[in-house]
């Protein structure tokens, strides 16, 4: 590899993940800044020109890169989400699925003068949504619970269903229109070898074979080698391989796939970086202009068949019109039909269908305009609509320790949405059996940018064990909720820590109840027997006789107004107690006060 191909490759991760840093940032699809910064680095400029410096590696490149957001999104399709979640959601990424492809294909053939092969393929593509783009829009929309759930887990659910059917499209593409018997050899070993490939995983893991730090690299060995070995026994099957050998592997019992999910999110956020900056130096902009009126047939084609798709799907569900109409406005296309469109069109035109390089074009011309005009308008709509969600009163709890259930059940019983976020399942499962709503993963992470639901959620309690994991989270989610509406508590090593060890002030947050208690002290004295009680303040009867009748053993919380407005004790604030208002305290029988803890 000579210096000049090292730069190159050096500029595209940099210019990746400074892209999906600017999305976050911006509250975006990430999808949008590496088309953006692909078209920029490629056409525009002339510095990317993928066919000529990477050569014959290029289509192995994006094969591979397929193969493993493919087998990601399949891993993350549990078949009890299907049930799970309503029937329109059900209806949505299966029947619907098939209607929407069967209208998209049929609009593509009458009004934009497709072949048919190609407006099938690319109605296949235009099925999928995918959380990537669709979690930014509901964070930015805030809509109404009972309409960003639909949209939130068709997103989820979706991705896989439709790379699957994307894959099907393909496959008969490539084989059954020249021979049946090819296409039926390629689904077939498709499904032998994923199969094999998920139950072989499947049994190493579960026996534990492999130690826990080699569980991530054996695993994506492992979906490299069935993509292999299927594209080798079948031309082109390897895609379908992947595909269901990660849809069966998510689903298996006894397997843990939660690290694995993990090390893939990481490891296709670096893949899909690379990969759109990769594919967006192919784009021409003048070839998504060229497309002229057809291009804007095809983009009508896919917006007037969702409102078709969401009616036929809500039939008997009791939705209004007006959820209606957000359900069927809200639906940008993203990841997977960018990947898939210009992998697909690199292998078309190998195997004889020279017009399917207008794949790429009209996909992205999709991709630009749904993203775009739906980021822009997707609030002003919700709100149109009357759809848009109170001001969230809910809370983010970070821990699902016993400090942090004692917490979030009082609240839960005062009326307000509570969600614990843990990576101990141990903690988590406890959580759960008690009533609460939990995510188990970590809630800074990109896994809990597309699948961690924060409808009716605009306030976060850090309350871990760990002091710094408190700090990131409130670092990450100060700009979603606003400073004011973070919280951290207190722990031993906050208190401990030397001036060389201690925060600067631009990371520090409001410090939850006062300085006497730190979550070990609040762990010490809930194992003891303390509560949590709410207390109703009346003229007669205030905060001072609740702490005379008590003995002092009282340590206010929270205060809660009219209107449920909650509001926090610091241990540089006390809210005002007005009477006919309520406190949540920390209650217990006996003994001093607690000293520093």
């Amino acid at each position: 590899m000579d210096n000049h191909l090292l730069y190159i490759l050096a500029a595209v991760l940099v210019l990746g993940v400074g892209a999906q840093w600017l999305s976050w940032r911006l509250k975006q699809p990430s999808i949008l800044a590496l088309l953006i910064l692909g078209i920029v680095a490629g056409p525009v400029t002339g510095l990317l020109r993928p066919d000529e410096q990477f050569g014959d590696l290029l289509f192995p490149f994006v094969s591979l890169g397929v193969a493993l957001v493919l087998f990601e999104g399949g891993l993350t399709l549990r078949f009890r989400d299907l049930r799970g979640h309503g029937r329109t959601v059900t209806h949505l990424v299966s029947w619907g699925a098939l209607l929407n492809w069967l209208l998209i294909a049929g609009g593509c053939l009458l009004f934009a003068g497709f072949a048919p092969h190609l407006a099938l393929l690319f109605a296949a593509l235009m099925v999928v949504t995918g959380p990537t783009v669709i979690n930014p829009l509901l964070r930015t929309m805030r809509a109404r619970a009972d309409v960003s759930q639909v949209l939130r887990w068709e997103g989820i659910l979706i991705d896989p269903v439709g790379a699957l059917l994307a894959v099907l499209v393909f496959q008969y593409l490539v084989a059954g229109s020249e021979s049946w018997v090819i296409f039926v050899k390629s689904i077939a070993v498709g499904l032998a070898v994923g199969l094999a490939g998920a139950f072989s995983l499947g049994f190493v893991l579960r026996r534990h074979w492999v130690p826990e730090y080699l569980a991530n690299v054996v695993t994506l060995a492992w979906v490299v080698l069935v993509f292999a070995v299927s594209d080798f026994a079948a031309h082109e099957s390897g895609l379908l391989a992947v595909t269901v050998m990660g849809v069966l592997l998510g689903n298996m019992k006894e397997v843990a796939v939660g690290e694995i999910l993990s090390f893939k999110e990481s490891l296709s956020i670096l893949i899909i970086s690379v990969l759109f900056i990769v594919l967006g130096a192919r784009v021409d902009p003048m070839d998504i202009l060229a497309t002229g009126w057809s291009g804007v047939a095809v983009l009508l084609v896919v917006l007037l068949t969702r409102p078709v798709v969401v009616w036929a799907c809500t039939l008997g569900a009791g939705y209004s019109w007006q959820q209606r109409a957000l359900l069927a406005w809200v639906a940008p296309r993203g990841i997977v039909a960018a990947a898939v469109s210009s992998l697909f069109a690199l292998r078309l035109a190998e195997v004889g269908y020279p017009d399917a390089v207008q794949l790429v074009p009209y996909t992205f011309l999709v991709i630009i305009a749904t993203v775009v005009l739906q980021s822009v308008t997707a609030r002003p709509v919700t709100r149109a609509l009357g759809l848009a969600e109170a001001e969230p009163n809910g809370m983010l709890i970070v821990g699902a320790n016993p400090v942090a259930r004692a917490v979030g059940d009082v609240l839960r019983r005062q009326g307000f949405r509570v969600k614990l976020a843990d990576t101990s399942y141990e903690e988590v499962r406890a959580a759960r059996m008690a009533g609460l709503e939990t995510y188990l993963g970590d809630p800074i992470s990109s896994h809990a940018d597309q699948y961690l639901e924060l409808v009716g959620i605009g306030r976060l309690f850090a309350m871990s064990r760990r002091s710094r994991w408190n700090t990131l989270a409130c670092m990450k989610y100060r700009g979603e909720f606003g400073p004011n509406r973070v919280f951290s508590l207190r722990t031993a090593e906050d208190r401990d820590a030397s001036d060389r060890e201690r925060l600067p002030e631009d990371y520090q947050v409001p410090r939850m109840f006062n300085e006497d208690l730190s979550y070990e002290k609040f762990a010490s004295l809930l194992a003891q027997g303390a509560e949590l009680k709410v207390v109703n303040l009346t003229e007669s009867f205030d905060l001072d006789n609740w702490k005379q009748t008590t003995g002092n053993r009282l340590i206010p919380l929270f205060s809660l107004g009219e209107e449920k407005k909650l509001r926090v004790f610091t241990q540089d604030e006390a809210p005002p107690l007005d009477p006919g208002s309520r406190l949540i305290a920390l209650v217990w029988g006996g003994g001093e006060r607690p000293g520093p803890g």
